[in-house]
């Protein structure tokens, strides 16, 4: 199915590119979630009427990631869990966890910005997690996990 971009969209292409994809993928995630419409000739007249207007919009919203990332960079967040003598948590440390936190400490980040490259994290100690506010902003915070004794 070919489709119009009205988001830049990663591994796939800019605003305003005209691009293949599978249908399923269009259907089910691309056009419902409003980065991309089907490429009729009627959108396509339509997309060009308003590309100054979309452009616009979109320089607002990474100008705004990019002024959230540069607050965010370099953050700790402390979270304390139930543990047991060797470090181990009883349960794990999720993207939701993390971005409830960082709901709390000001910052508007919802759970699926919050990347996790080794999975949940199981044991007490400092790790590495990166927020991604904008398919251009990515930012690193350090998670600090505290044991709870039982």
């Amino acid at each position: 199915m070919q489709i119009i971009l009205l988001d830049k969209v990663v591994n796939l292409g800019n605003l305003g590119e005209i691009v293949k994809v599978k249908d399923g993928y269009a259907r089910n995630f691309l056009i419902p979630s409003g980065r991309a419409r089907r490429a009729t000739e009627a959108a396509k007249a339509e997309f060009e009427a308003r590309r100054v207007e979309l452009e616009k919009a979109a320089a607002a919203k990474l100008a705004a990631s990019q002024k959230l990332g540069e607050k965010l960079g370099g953050t700790s967040i402390k979270l304390t869990q139930k543990a047991g003598v060797d470090g181990r948590l009883f349960g794990s440390v999720t993207n939701a966890d993390i971005a409830e936190e960082l709901v709390k400490g000001g910052y508007e980040v919802v759970k699926s910005n919050v990347r996790m490259p080794n999975g949940p994290i199981k044991v007490v100690g400092d790790t590495q997690v990166s927020v991604s506010l904008h398919t251009d902003v990515v930012v690193d915070i350090t998670v600090s996990v505290y044991g709870e004794s039982t």
